[in-house]
């Protein structure tokens, strides 16, 4: 009777110190990241889902434009051929890949929608302007899920380095850290703006007469 008390007295104590030793908080950190990160994918899924429409609205209106709709399409098919698993987002290079590829294909999409600009036609046009805001809303989404992505990575690699879970993840887990998703470029963290209605028109200048007033007064002060 006592050994078995003995044993449970044991198991009880072991149980709390691997708790004190982050032996929940580490799997719930990671679940979370990992989480986020299949939201980040499925942001660029729907983007990539508007494109074909996009580009076949295009083509409807402007078929000069073929070379950029014909890399806005390869870049397509690349940034969807690679995928990263949960067990992926702790190797850096596989995250470095999919980050170039989605780049290039902002890249590509950031060029056909300026030339845009030369078709007025196809800037009116109802299936247009609705993916222009199907877009313009995947952009936004996409920030969010990187943003809370990475606010889940930072959490979950403060949890594996800190003592006392750093215990826990070191002995028991194995943990490593995994990778942010980084901006490549300046301002790649912010949703870009999609905005079909042409460069916002100059500030008026100043009325002439301010500076008649000036050069008066000048004068005046001068005589």
């Amino acid at each position: 009777m006592l050994a078995r008390f003995s044993r449970f007295a044991f198991a009880a104590v072991a149980a709390a110190g691997l708790a004190s030793c982050g032996f929940n908080s580490i799997p719930t950190a990671e679940e979370n990241a990992k989480a986020k990160w299949a939201d980040v994918q499925n942001q660029y899924q729907r983007r990539s889902d508007l494109i074909p429409n996009l580009v076949a609205t295009v083509k409807g209106y402007a078929k000069q434009e073929q070379d950029t709709l014909t890399k806005v399409t390869e870049a397509r098919a690349k940034a969807t051929s690679i995928q990263i698993s949960a067990a992926d987002v702790t190797d850096p290079d596989k995250i470095a890949a999919y980050q170039a590829a989605q780049g290039q294909l902002s890249q590509g999409l950031g060029r056909l929608l300026a030339s845009v600009e030369a078709y007025p036609d196809l800037k009116s046009n109802q299936n247009f302007l609705a993916l222009q805001s199907q877009l313009e809303g995947t952009e936004n989404r996409i920030a969010v899920a990187r943003r809370d992505y990475n606010e889940a990575v930072q959490a979950y690699n403060t949890t594996i380095r800190t003592f006392p879970a750093i215990i826990g993840a070191k002995v028991i887990y194995g943990s490593k850290p995994m990778v942010p998703f980084a901006a490549t470029t300046p301002g790649a963290d912010t949703a870009p703006a999609v905005n079909f209605d042409g460069p916002a028109a100059a500030p008026a200048a100043a009325p002439a007469a301010n500076d008649n007033a000036a050069a008066q007064a000048s004068k005046a002060a001068t005589n």
